[in-house]
């Protein structure tokens, strides 16, 4: 038996199992297999022998224990390198289970069934496999426990007859890893809130830490579905990202997916979007039609966006990057961005943006296309000894419905009113607080991010719109505070700035009666909804 090769096979998932143990049959593997993979496979004219056989009789307790025996982890367990082990395992007439090709019940999927309850999370909950894979990992043996690695191992076996030792290794890390992924997601069910992990196995690796002796950095994959997902961005051209310009990608999703989702909400309609960002915080914004958007979104403030992300839900053709590049800039000088990331770009595009060493990178995700969804996966922020963990934002305020904008005398410009806020809104709620956001015709015209005090912000806000040439347009604009103003000083720099309408959250004792009296005396629209359901506070 010893000379023999063969493969325990039981899977969940039987796509592909069958003419996979067929190829492996023609290799000369003998199977092992049971259950529903068993019958699977003698269906289809594959050889099997039973676990039954091995292990001298059939699943117990409900088919709770199949290969949980002595005989299946000696096969698997035994030392190839020491002969008196193998001698062992003849005497006992225990065949040398070379490969063991296994994945689990899906606990994920019980957990998020809707009624799930511990009793049928715990009867979804895969024991034996598990088990079998990590004794193979430690035995040495081809483990194969994801459904894309087979055809890659069997395609070694074809063509190179065994399997090399460091890819051995590798398949023992995946085993590990999907083991200790399995077992954490269950031990977070059952905890009930006392316990909490992420593991993550890296995507791309990153050259360029945030300074240079934090590097190198890596960018790790959770293996979720999302179609936004850092990693299933991909670099089209220009140079590898370093860990800033990934930071920057994801805050430009958080940014541009609470566009998207304000809009929905309050309009039912998806806009053209563009967003900006630099170090983290929304430089540029904008919504309308292409042209206007791509021209307005890197005028927001001309000199923070040098150097910059733009991200846009649209694809970028010639006639958008010439606007890109050229928007507000002297003749002869062009806009330098670190980076675009956008649906697609059309051929020729990289010519417009093209940096010295690469360093303008053109990113693709098409789901950018679609209807870009807000990111739901709570947020994990590592701290001193540990980390803390808490739902995503996904808090969408309705504008639409809201009392302060039920009158029946509608200014001329309400539709725009409205639109504005909203724009404002989602670039002050996924910027660094304290935050005030000045929009202006669909375009972030003034963002005051990261103020120990609201005034700071408001000021902040008022000088940013007037340092990047829209002083003109300050009159008449919108402003969203990411919480309550305490006290007017704040509000009375936005009204005296020109703005005529205002998002905020109530809540201050001593600042909310006043602050509305202020906005009323001097005709300025207030939206207010209250901070323990409203507040935008964001990356602290």
């Amino acid at each position: 038996m010893s000379a023999e090769r063969w493969a325990l096979i039981s899977v969940y998932n039987k796509k592909g199992v069958v003419e996979f143990a067929q190829r492996l049959v023609k290799l000369g593997w003998r199977i092992i297999s049971s259950g529903g993979t068993a019958k699977a496979l003698t269906e289809a004219g594959v050889p099997v022998k039973d676990v039954a056989e091995l292990v001298g009789g059939g699943p117990i307790l409900g088919h709770r224990v199949v290969t949980l025996s002595r005989q299946v982890h000696a096969a698997l367990l035994a030392d190839l390198k020491k002969p008196a082990d193998i001698a062992e395992l003849e005497g006992l007439n225990i065949p040398i289970i070379g490969m063991v090709v296994c994945d689990f019940y899906p606990l994920a999927m019980a957990i998020a069934k809707l009624g799930a309850t511990i009793d049928s999370v715990v009867d979804m909950t895969d024991i034996g496999g598990p088990c079998m894979v990590r004794s193979a990992a430690k035995g040495g043996r081809i483990v194969i426990c994801r459904m894309q690695d087979r055809e890659y191992i069997l395609h070694i076996l074809e063509t190179q007859g065994e399997v090399p030792a460091e890819t051995i290794q590798s398949l023992r890390a995946i085993a590990e890893f999907e083991v200790a992924t399995y077992v954490a997601t269950s031990a977070i069910f059952h905890g009930n809130g006392q316990f909490n992990g992420i593991l993550g196995q890296k995507a791309v690796g990153i050259p360029k830490g945030e300074n240079g002796p934090q590097s190198p950095a890596g960018l790790f994959s959770t293996g979720n579905d999302d179609p936004l997902a850092l990693d299933k961005i991909l670099l089209l051209e220009g140079a590898p990202l370093g860990y800033c310009n990934w930071t920057d990608i994801d805050r430009l999703l958080q940014t541009l997916t609470h566009i998207v989702a304000i809009f929905q909400t309050n309009f039912g309609t998806i806009p053209r979007i563009a967003v900006a960002v630099k170090h983290g915080n929304p430089c540029g914004a904008a919504v309308g039609d292409r042209e206007e958007v791509v021209r307005a979104v890197v005028k927001g403030d001309s000199l923070a966006v040098f150097g910059g992300w733009v991200m846009t839900n649209f694809p970028i053709n010639e006639e958008l990057a010439e606007i890109m590049v050229t928007a507000g800039m002297k003749k002869g000088k062009v806009q330098k961005f670190d980076g675009i990331v956008a649906p697609a770009f059309t051929e020729g595009v990289g010519a417009f943006f093209e940096r010295k060493g690469g360093r303008c990178r053109l990113m693709i995700s098409h789901a950018l296309a679609d209807c870009a969804s807000l990111d739901t996966t709570p947020r994990l922020r590592q701290v001193r000894g540990g980390f803390i963990v808490q739902p995503n934002y996904t808090y969408i305020p309705n504008l639409v419905d809201h009392k302060a904008l039920a009158f029946e005398d509608k200014p001329k410009n309400f539709d725009r009113i409205v639109t504005d806020l909203a724009l404002a809104w989602a670039v002050c709620a996924t910027s660094n607080s304290n935050t005030i956001t000045i929009v202006k015709n669909g375009m972030l015209i003034g963002n005051g991010v990261g103020q120990q005090a609201r005034v700071w912000a408001a000021k902040l806000a008022v000088m940013r719109a007037r340092d990047a040439k829209h002083a003109g347009m300050l009159r008449g604009a919108v402003a969203c505070s990411d919480s309550f103003f305490p006290y007017t000083d704040a509000v009375k720099i936005l009204i005296d700035a020109g703005i005529t309408a205002i998002f905020s959250t109530s809540g201050s004792k001593i600042g909310d009666e006043k602050v509305q009296a202020l906005c009323e005396r001097n005709g300025v629209l207030l939206l207010q909804l209250p901070d323990i359901e409203a507040r935008g506070f964001f990356a602290h």
